[in-house]
């Protein structure tokens, strides 16, 4: 595979990872601007209207308004705009705390029901029935997202911060516009959770990889500010050398033991020791530190081959 199609492969995820994240949220609300159930007299189809065209002057116009909270759900809360419903996602409020319980994240919802929010529209969507508010995109300047999204260029370096991290990556603030690290940018080493990475509130500098104006999206890399260890394995690493390093993981088949940051070497079961035992967890458990002999070096494969019980042979 040459860099290109890693490349488009790498795009692709991350445009995936992306509409991902936009799924999550319209699982857990209703549509995102609907006319508000119960309002008084109902909401005919010229309000309706007017009311989309007002979403889409304030997006177009980038201008602050004052909205009132008249619902929440499990993803953030609801807004009145005219005759429509609106949608603020947790990660654009302000002062929210983070890795509440469930009891507790519908408890501090609720409590901002009734109260007024100054907010800034970062989507629309007429075919998709979405307008989307931030509380923190109001924060910054009028004009700054177009001017954003009009100048950033791959490979640029910003600094943001982190205003939710998930599953499948982290979302950052750049300043009027939220770009996406998908998780497979996050580092070049494993890591089970992107939150083993960053945190929420956190500022952090971050590498462009692709913006789409049109849609507003901005995909952005952690990993990409430092050197990819395997790009130079072969030259910093020899057959037969004796390497130490931390036991990541044990499975069936052997031990990862992680010899640098973002640099992992496999230990087959074949290589673990010359007795016979029943799993690799009866040689080796997570954390602890080993010295190994390299057998394999695969640097566009990125793959290392450790031995455990040649380790202490003299070749």
């Amino acid at each position: 595979m040459n860099d290109k199609q890693i490349e488009m492969e790498t795009l692709g995820a991350l445009d995936e990872g992306w509409w991902e994240s936009v799924l999550q949220e319209e699982l857990l609300q209703p549509k995102s601007a609907t006319p508000l159930a119960g309002r008084r007299g109902g909401a005919s189809p010229t309000n309706t209207d007017d009311a989309w065209q007002e979403a889409r002057r304030l997006h177009e116009a980038e201008e602050i308004v004052e909205l009132e909270v008249v619902g929440h759900n499990r993803g953030g809360l609801i807004v009145g705009l005219q005759s429509l419903r609106c949608f603020v996602p947790v990660s654009h409020l302000l002062n929210f705390p983070p890795h509440l319980s469930e009891a507790d994240r519908t408890a501090a919802l609720l409590q901002r029901v009734g109260s007024r929010l100054r907010l800034k529209v970062i989507e629309y969507d007429l075919t998709k029935g979405r307008v989307v508010f931030s509380e923190r995109a109001a924060q910054a300047n009028p004009g700054s997202r177009k001017q954003l999204l009009a100048t950033v260029q791959p490979n640029d370096e910003l600094s943001g911060v982190v205003t939710n991290v998930c599953d499948f990556g982290v979302f950052v603030d750049l300043g009027g516009v939220e770009g996406l690290i998908h998780v497979s940018e996050v580092s070049w080493r494993r890591v089970s959770h992107p939150r083993d990475v960053v945190h929420c509130n956190q500022r952090i500098q971050v590498l462009v990889l692709s913006v789409d104006a049109r849609q507003g999206r901005v995909a952005l890399s952690l990993k990409r500010l430092h050197p990819d260890p395997w790009g130079s394995v072969a030259q910093r690493y020899a057959l037969g050398q004796i390497v130490e390093g931390t036991v990541t993981s044990v499975v069936d088949f052997g031990a990862f033991i992680c010899v640098e940051e973002g640099l992992e070497g496999l230990v087959h079961v074949s290589e673990l020791s010359d007795e016979n035992f029943l799993h690799p967890r009866s040689v080796l458990r997570e954390g602890e530190r080993v010295k190994a002999r390299v057998v394999n070096i695969d640097g566009p494969g990125r793959r290392m081959g450790l031995s455990l019980r040649r380790a202490d042979n003299v070749e």
